[in-house]
């Protein structure tokens, strides 16, 4: 019977009286690498928080690493949950070294306090900073760190402990050309490599950041989903029986994982032209993924 890393069950998850997310099912085995894929606003950010022991779902399950979410603390596994996110940049000292701020991930901790490292966790921070290109950023602020460099620090971060199930949410973020190419190269690695127990769920919107060795795909798209009828975009958001004055202001369909399953499956141009509104054609030479309008 496979292990799961991750197990979410008719997850729901409502914010002011609004249906957020609905009905999510997902199974990421040990060992998996998986792709979150959706358009900005379908509630990735939030499924992230839940998978990170960081947020709760208002219904349903969400099982970490043999944990129930809510029913065992957060803090006695967080440290085996390796995540990089935007939300968590926020919470660093603004005067804090790059440094500290990847080998504070030993402890779950943000900030240096009274905890104390050795140079052994210090020369494997460095060796991950270098791996990433962000090694001259040691003894710097992260006050001062541009987007792209605190993303890197923060995928370093993610690593730092060797989790058992790393979380990168939008790992390309702010990044240029060669540091995105860079940093696709080095999570690469990390997708193709087939030894390692470890989980990984990298979240995005682009199918051109899309590292080598991801196999599965998790597409979260609305409630009822689109369609392409007639040569037509049909997107889910609009209720033919609308009213042109009632469109936009409605609130739009909850969340929810439309397909799981292999990339090859998941990325057809039929189902992201529904998913995006407009007509796509997606493209997979050599590895990598894009999709470009017809």
């Amino acid at each position: 019977m496979q292990r799961n890393a991750l197990r979410l069950d008719r997850v729901e998850f409502r914010r002011d009286g609004r249906v957020i997310l609905s009905d999510v099912n997902l199974n990421v085995g040990v060992g998996e690498k998986w792709v979150l894929f959706g358009p900005n606003g379908i509630g990735k950010s939030t499924l992230v928080k839940m998978m990170a022991s960081r947020g709760f779902p208002s219904e349903g399950t969400v099982d970490i690493l043999g944990n129930r979410l809510g029913k065992v603390d957060v803090f006695s596994y967080r440290n085996r949950i390796g995540l990089s996110s935007l939300e968590l940049s926020r919470t660093f000292p603004a005067d804090e070294d790059p440094l500290d701020a990847v080998v504070t991930a030993l402890n779950a901790v943000v900030g240096r306090w009274r905890d104390t490292y050795d140079e052994e966790d210090y020369a494997k921070a460095r060796r991950l900073m270098d791996r990433f290109g962000i090694g001259y950023l040691e003894g710097k602020r992260m006050l001062k760190l541009s987007q792209g460099e605190m993303t890197r620090v923060l995928i370093c971060r993610a690593l730092m402990a060797d989790p058992d199930l790393l979380i990168l949410d939008e790992p390309t973020t702010g990044l240029d050309l060669g540091g995105r190419e860079v940093t696709l190269r080095a999570l690469g690695e990390i997708g193709m490599d087939a030894t390692s127990d470890r989980a990984v769920v990298l979240v995005t919107h682009r199918l051109d950041e899309i590292p080598r060795g991801f196999d599965h795909v998790a597409i979260m798209g609305r409630m009822g989903g689109g369609s392409v009828e007639h040569g037509e975009i049909r997107p889910v958001d609009v209720d033919p029986n609308m009213g042109s004055d009632q469109v936009g202001r409605a609130d739009p369909q909850p969340g929810t994982i439309i397909y799981a399953g292999d990339l090859a499956h998941g990325f057809t141009s039929e189902r992201l032209s529904a998913l995006f509104g407009f007509r796509l054609r997606v493209i997979h030479h050599d590895g990598r993924w894009d999709a470009h309008a017809e």
